[in-house]
Formats: C-alpha cells, structure tokens, sequence
C-alpha cells in the first residue's frame, strides 16, 4: 500500500503543535471577567522551584453525622511536573511531552463515634494560571466503604467520574459547567488574588466535591469580597441563602491561608507551617 505524504505531513505538524514548549494544548484559558483581578503570574516565583512543599497543619472542624468533630487537617501545595502520556508527575523529566502544575493536596482523619472517616484530595492546576484547573481526585474512606471522585478540564468540558459505595450511585460519569471554580480549589487560588481593600466580583462556583457521596453538583454564583487588616487579607465568599464563606491570608508572599470557616462548618485555623520535601526518609 502507497502511503499518503499528504497526511504524513498532516501527523508530524500535529505532533509538533502538541509538543510545542512542553505544553498542554488543551489548557486553554476558561476562566472569566473576573481574572483581571488575580496576578496569573503568581506561581511562576522561583519561591516554589527549590523543590520544597509547604506543609500546613490546621486546628480543624467538621461535622459528621450531625456533631462536630475536632481533628488536625494537612495541607500541602507544592509545584510539579506532569507528563502528558499518563497524565500525573513525572518520573522522567527527559521527556518532551511534561507541562508544569501546582498540586493543593488537602488530608484529614476525623474521628467519630464509632470509626474515623478519611478525606484525601489533590486539586491539580495549571502554573501559569491559577485559575485553571486541570484535573482534581478525591477519595474517601470509612468502615462502610469507599467513593472515588476525578474531575478532569480537557480546554472545552469539565467531566466527573465516580465509584460510590452508595445505591443509587455506583459508577459513572457527567458533565460539570466548565465555566465554574471549583470550592475546592480557592484554598489555593484566593491567594492568587490582586489583594486590596474593598475589591468585590462575581464568579459562578461548583460546591466541595470532599464527600462520601456523589450527590448532585451544587452551583453558586458567589460574590467575593476583600477586606484588609493590618496582617491580612479576608476574602468573604457570598453563596446564596445567607451562606457564607471567609478565608484569610497572610499579606506577604506567598500569602499563606491563616484560616477558614464555611457555612457548613468546615473549618480551619493554621497550627504550624513550614517547607521541606515531605516524601524524602
């Protein structure tokens, strides 16, 4: 068989395009209006290229079968390089298909009356734009069963894939509003923010994803509030029926979150913070 020059041609300017400068080509810019007010340049600080995470520890609360339950919670944020080829870090930084995120890795063993409840979640997002996610798993596990959740940005839809232990739920899949921040992500991206007294927008918000169940996808179109202290910055986030988020941070570089609380009492207060590479013995 004669092979078609044409469409060999057509492959090799694909692959190129696919490779050009290690990036993804489906991380296109999703985000709206309301990017003005972030510094999208805000992870390309050399603070994060020493190959060291942040580890936070927090004072934390939560309520779990209708009591709220006092545990330590971790945070980890620390840069990374993804290959395209499997879609998670990298082993082999010689390859030519690696493109740069930063991961925000929340943690949390809750105890409860009878068995504690596990939550491990990892919010993957573009470098270059904090807004941007790319891709987000988040598991959970207790006596009854386990539920896995990954959310995936592939530049034009935003999709879940689940498996419940729950009836009624079990495996599958659905569309998400592209459009729409993750709750689970502001942790990270609110530090981002071009900080100043009195600066208000809008932004649509899909709800926490850090359950044991599926459920159904919950949007806000929240309204975002910044106020000033002489040490920090307090970020109110407006849901709707009167619910209301706070999260405050540090002033300086690299805007460290002090704490949260959330209309639904998921709470947070930072214990202890420091930097170092977590995985080594």
């Amino acid at each position: 068989m004669r092979s078609n020059p044409y469409a060999c041609i057509l492959l090799i300017l694909t692959f190129a395009a696919c490779n050009t400068s290690g990036r993804n080509p489906a991380a296109v810019n999703r985000s709206g209006d309301f990017q003005k007010h972030f510094n999208i340049a805000w992870a390309d600080s050399s603070y994060w290229d020493d190959g060291k995470a942040e580890v936070a520890i927090y004072s934390a609360t939560r309520h779990i079968y209708k009591k709220e339950r006092a545990y330590e919670a971790t945070l980890i944020t620390v840069a990374e390089e993804f290959n395209r080829q499997h879609n998670v870090k990298t082993d082999d930084y010689s390859r030519n298909d690696l493109f740069r995120v930063m991961k925000y890795h929340a943690f949390a063993r809750i105890p409860t009356d009878n068995y504690p409840y596990h939550f491990s979640t990892s919010v993957f997002l573009r470098r270059e734009n904090p807004l941007l996610l790319h891709k987000m798993t988040s598991s959970s596990q207790e006596w009854c069963g386990n539920t896995f959740k990954e959310v995936n940005h592939d530049g034009k839809s935003l999709t879940l894939q689940f498996s419940s232990y729950w009836d009624k739920e079990g495996s599958g899949s659905r569309e998400l509003d592209s459009d729409a921040i993750l709750e689970d992500q502001l942790g990270y991206t609110l530090r981002s923010l071009q900080f100043k007294n009195g600066l208000r927008f809008t932004a649509k918000v899909l709800g926490s994803q850090v359950s044991n169940k599926v459920g159904k996808p919950e949007y806000y179109t929240a309204g975002f509030n910044v106020a000033e202290s002489d040490s920090s910055f307090v970020v109110h986030v407006t849901l709707d029926q009167g619910r209301q988020n706070r999260y405050e941070f540090r002033k300086e570089y690299p805007n460290v979150m002090i704490s949260q609380t959330t209309w639904d009492k998921r709470n947070l207060s930072l214990l202890k913070f420091s930097r170092y590479a977590y995985w080594q013995n």
